[in-house]
C-alpha cells in the first residue's frame, strides 16, 4: 500500500471518528496538578492539562466551532455532574477545566532525590512547573468565549479564573500562632495527622481482623494549614448577571471562616466589600440577557497584581485592572472598554503567585446544566507601569 493511500485512509478514519462524535473529540485524561506531575499523553496542545470530572462530555475538542482555524474547547456539565463539596454544609460544586499551570517530571531534574515525594505530600508539585505569574507582576491575558443562546439565565458558573498557590507549610498552632514550618517539620506533622481541607485531625491507626492496617481521621486537634480561598480574579455568570470579580486577602495564613465575598446582585461596581483582611470587588457586571450570545467574545485583561508583605500582612503595592471585551454584532465589530485601568485590591498574600484556568467551575450548589466553548488563550508579561 502506497504512502499516499495510507494517509488518505488515516484522514478518512479521523473524519469518521469526528462524525461519530458529532464533531467532538473527548479529552478524558486528568491531572491532579497539586499532587502529581503531568505525563506527555496528558498534556493538551503543549500547554494545558485537564482537571475535574473525566466524563466524556465534560471537555472536548469541538471541530464544529473552530477559532482561528483550530478546534475550540467545549465544556459541559450536566445536572448530576457535581463531584466536589461546596463551601456550605451539604452544598456541592462541579468542575471541568483546563489548567495552564502544571509540572512534569523534567521539572524535578536537579532537585533533591526526595523533592517530588515531599511535594506530593505538601501538594506543591505544580509550584515547580510552568504557567506561574509571581505576586506583584503585571501581565496581559487574552482568551475568547462562545456562549450559546440556550444557556440558562439562572446558571452559576465561573468560566475563567486566576487561582492562588497556597503553601501548606504555613500553619497555625492550637494556640493560634501562625508560622512557616521547615519541610522536615511539615513531614513530621503529615505523618501524625490527617488534613481535611485546612483542618488537621489526629491520625488513628486501624487494624482489621486480617491484620491489614489503615488510618482514619480522629478529632480535630487545633492545627490549621494554609489552603487558599476564593480566586483573586474570576469571570462568570451568577444570579442573572455576567460579572468580573476581584478578591484580595492580605492575611498571611488565610482565615477560611471569613467568607468576605461580594454578591453580584447586591454589590455596586467598584465598591469593595471588606473585612479585617479581605476585600471583594465587582469590577464589572452586565445583565445576562444583554451578554452577547452565539458569537465569539474576546477578552483582553491587563492585571497588575497587588503586592503583599508576607508575615506583616500589609499591602506594599496596589493592584490595577483593565479589561476590554470585543465581538462582532451584525457585521460590525464592537470593542467595549469595560474596566478602565482601575486601582483595585487583587491577589493573595502567598509566597508564590497565580495561575490561569478556564472551563466550567459550577458553584453555589447549582446543578443547572452548563455548556459553552473557550479558545485563543495567551499571556504576556508586561512592564510594571499600567498608567498608559
Amino acid at each position: 500500500m502506497c504512502k499516499v493511500t495510507v494517509l488518505i485512509l488515516l484522514a478518512c478514519s479521523l473524519l469518521s471518528v469526528q462524525a461519530q462524535n458529532n464533531g467532538l473529540k473527548p479529552i478524558t485524561k486528568r491531572v491532579n496538578v497539586q499532587a502529581d506531575t503531568a505525563r506527555i499523553a496528558q498534556i493538551i496542545d503543549g500547554e494545558w492539562v485537564a482537571v475535574g470530572t473525566n466524563k466524556k462530555h465534560a471537555i472536548s475538542y469541538d471541530y464544529t466551532l473552530p477559532f482561528g482555524g483550530e478546534p475550540s474547547f467545549r465544556f459541559e456539565l450536566k445536572e448530576n455532574d457535581n463531584t466536589l463539596a461546596g463551601y456550605g454544609k451539604g452544598e456541592t460544586k462541579g468542575r471541568a477545566e483546563l489548567s495552564y499551570c502544571y509540572a512534569t517530571s523534567a521539572d524535578f531534574n536537579g532537585q533533591a532525590a526526595d523533592a517530588f515525594e515531599n511535594a506530593v505530600k505538601m501538594k506543591t508539585v505544580y509550584h515547580y512547573g510552568k504557567g506561574i505569574c509571581k505576586q506583584g507582576e503585571r501581565r496581559k491575558y487574552t482568551f475568547s468565549v462562545y456562549i450559546p443562546s440556550d444557556l440558562r439565565e439562572d446558571v452559576s458558573t465561573i468560566f475563567a479564573q486566576w487561582h492562588g498557590m497556597p503553601d501548606r507549610t504555613l500553619v497555625s498552632s492550637p494556640d493560634g500562632i501562625a508560622k512557616k514550618l521547615t519541610i522536615p517539620e511539615f513531614l513530621d506533622m503529615y505523618d501524625r495527622m490527617i488534613f481535611k481541607k485546612n483542618i488537621a485531625h489526629d491520625k488513628i491507626k486501624v487494624t482489621d481482623k486480617n491484620g491489614a492496617v489503615t488510618y482514619k481521621a480522629g478529632k480535630a486537634n487545633g492545627w490549621l494549614i494554609e489552603q487558599g480561598g476564593y480566586p483573586p480574579l474570576a469571570f462568570g455568570f451568577s444570579k442573572g448577571y455576567f460579572y468580573i470579580k476581584a478578591n484580595s486577602d492580605r492575611k498571611w495564613l488565610s482565615d477560611k471562616t471569613d467568607r468576605c465575598n461580594a454578591d453580584v446582585e447586591k454589590s455596586s461596581i467598584m465598591k469593595p466589600v471588606t473585612s479585617a483582611y479581605k476585600a471583594s470587588t465587582i469590577a464589572y457586571k452586565l445583565p445576562f440577557a444583554r451578554f452577547p450570545k452565539n458569537c465569539w467574545i474576546t477578552f483582553v485583561v491587563d492585571v497588575k497584581w497587588t503586592e503583599y508583605s508576607g508575615m506583616s500582612e500589609e499591602i506594599t503595592s496596589p493592584g490595577k485592572l483593565d479589561v476590554r471585551m470585543s465581538y462582532n454584532r451584525g457585521g460590525r465589530k464592537v470593542d467595549d472598554h469595560i474596566v478602565k485601568n482601575e486601582t483595585i485590591s487583587i491577589g493573595r498574600n502567598d509566597e508564590d503567585g497565580y495561575y490561569f484556568k478556564f472551563g466550567i467551575y459550577r458553584v453555589g450548589n447549582s446543578s443547572v446544566p452548563v455548556c459553552y466553548n473557550l479558545a485563543d488563550y495567551s499571556e504576556e508579561k508586561l512592564n510594571i507601569s499600567i498608567n498608559d
